[in-house]
């Protein structure tokens, strides 16, 4: 009797990547830009992992999620490696940003030049306040917000930034995800609700000088600690 041929194997199923990771790259790729503008052309994991204060394992762990990326002997080339992270992040395309809130934090982000350096560039910006729509700030017209979702169609923006007090922030998200945005930045100090369908990253900075604050409360309590030993 003939043999049944064999069933061929099914495919690995893909492994989720860690939020954590994901941040790590984006560390990677600054110091890897770093290097560069420095004058190496290569580096290696122990030395991208001691810049950053991880282990050259952490390191390794990080970007075989990804794929294969070091040369025996050579380690990683940077110029290769930032092509390749920028792919993964999907900084490798130029993103149209919208910005809505053109107050003091608003002005502030459109002046920062860091977002073009990265992929990223802020093509329109709108408020509601009639002594700010039609001016431009840093070379970037302010619309007024009901004019969001026709500028989005007709520049391609998926990505959107909310630069507004705490109280209008839910409302502006909720015009923004109509227009078809499909990732926001929330500045405003305030949790906000999005369909499943919108990615969402939140930047507080209260909060972050919270975080800090504990720290260093509690590194001088755990030094204090061990000088009582």
């Amino acid at each position: 009797m003939p043999q049944p041929k064999p069933k061929p194997a099914a495919p690995p199923a893909e492994v989720p990547v860690p939020k954590a990771v994901v941040s790590r790259l984006s560390l990677y790729l600054r110091e890897l830009q770093h290097l560069v503008r420095d004058g190496h052309q290569r580096t290696s994991s122990s030395q991208l992992g001691r810049l950053l204060g991880f282990s050259d394992a952490q390191v390794r762990k990080d970007l075989a999620y990804f794929g294969h990326f070091g040369h025996p002997g050579i380690g990683y080339r940077c110029d290769d490696l930032i092509k390749a992270v920028r792919k993964i992040l999907g900084t490798d395309r130029d993103w149209p940003v919208a910005l809505v809130g053109t107050g003091n934090l608003g002005h502030a982000l459109l002046g920062y030049k860091g977002f073009s350096h990265q992929g990223f560039r802020i093509v329109a910006a709108f408020d509601v306040d009639p002594a700010r729509v039609g001016e431009a700030i840093e070379g970037v017209q302010v619309y007024h917000l009901d004019d969001l979702a026709t500028h989005a169609i007709q520049q391609k923006i998926k990505l959107g930034m909310i630069a507004v007090p705490a109280s209008a922030a839910q409302s502006v998200a909720d015009r923004l995800v109509a227009a078809g945005i499909e990732g926001i930045v929330n500045f405003a100090p305030v949790t906000i609700t999005l369909p499943d369908t919108v990615r969402q990253v939140g930047v507080d900075l209260a909060i972050e000088l919270e975080q800090l604050s504990f720290s260093v409360v509690n590194r001088s309590s755990a030094n204090g600690a061990e000088a009582g030993e």
